[in-house]
């Protein structure tokens, strides 16, 4: 698995020795993050159920500025560790070691310009990840990878490959400019910088 374009193209990657761990195909990745170009400079962007952070890791090697991963299995964690350390970005990441639901369910509006969402497919938690940024937006874009049986709101662009889909939601009017101490308190709470708790 590589860093598929960017400053760290060609980069590989580690990823763990899980069965359940499914990182998202790498013409898939590009795909996304080709499709995101325009949003992707200077981004702060949110990797929920990161994995071995391929997506976040890729958005950064393209201009985003900083990410922040949320992932629960040691495997996972242990090679995102390593990969945000192989490419040098401990001072523009953050890995929380919570439930990706949890954490979503308590940001708020315009928290960050791009999420990522790539739960197990065909799981619930996709949808209700869904159903809580149709409420909060707490991201201007919303990019959801999920199997192509698996039906979801409707409002998103949508790409088709094998066996896989794309969604990309996007908030319709631009967020007012405003950060509070109360909504970065909600946002980081548990966060110890570069290492998981």
């Amino acid at each position: 698995m590589r860093i598929v374009g960017g400053k760290h193209k060609g980069r590989h990657l580690t990823s763990p020795n899980d069965f359940r761990v499914r990182p998202t195909a790498e013409h898939v990745r590009a795909a996304l993050l080709d499709a995101l170009k325009p949003d992707l400079q200077k981004a702060s962007v949110l990797d929920l159920f990161a994995g071995t952070g391929a997506l976040g890791l890729e958005a950064m090697s393209r201009g985003a500025r900083r990410c922040d991963f949320v992932e629960t299995r040691p495997s996972s964690l242990h090679a995102l560790k390593a990969n945000v350390a192989a490419l040098g970005y401990q001072d523009k990441s953050r890995i929380f070691k919570k439930d990706a639901l949890p954490f979503a369910a308590v940001l708020s509006e315009g928290k960050y310009d791009i999420a990522f969402v790539d739960p197990p497919y065909e799981s619930r938690m996709l949808d209700r990840v869904i159903e809580g940024w149709l409420v909060s937006r707490f991201s201007r874009v919303l990019a959801v990878e999920h199997a192509r049986t698996h039906v979801i709101p409707s409002g998103g662009v949508q790409m088709l490959f094998e066996d896989t889909a794309i969604t990309i939601y996007r908030v319709a009017e631009p967020f007012p400019t405003r950060v509070t101490a109360r909504d970065d308190r909600r946002g980081t709470e548990g966060s110890t910088g570069p290492s998981t708790e």
